[in-house]
């Protein structure tokens, strides 16, 4: 049974995308806005190319322990570049960062819950 959620973000940047690249990319923006960011198991992709060629994916995992983290960022990397390799987006500078949603402080109002109040 998994008791821990991870929490992935994969940044990068596109890479000498050509002119229909772009347009695709452009033409798909309404669904990609940074605005609307969901972390899911499959990936959810953000970016906004008028303002420049950087994206984000926001994957959600989990694991039995704390270490497991590390395969989930693994897969999450490899997932995103897949996904742009497979449609032909060049990229470059990709890196991660994770969390451990069982390890982030509570909130003033999830602790008064947590206590019964």
């Amino acid at each position: 049974m998994s008791n821990r959620t991870f929490r992935i973000t994969v940044r990068g940047s596109f890479d000498a995308l050509t002119g229909e690249q772009r347009a695709e990319l452009l033409a798909e923006a309404a669904e990609h806005d940074i605005l609307y960011t969901e972390y899911r198991p499959e990936g959810h992709l953000t970016y906004d190319l008028p303002r420049g060629d950087f994206f984000a994916f926001r994957f959600v995992d989990t694991g039995e322990a704390e270490e497991d983290i590390l395969d989930a960022t693994a897969r999450a990397e490899l997932a995103a570049e897949e996904w742009l390799t497979g449609r032909g987006y060049g990229y470059k500078r990709l890196r991660s960062q994770a969390q451990d949603l069982s390890l982030a402080p509570l909130a003033k109002r999830q602790r008064r819950e947590a206590a019964g109040r």
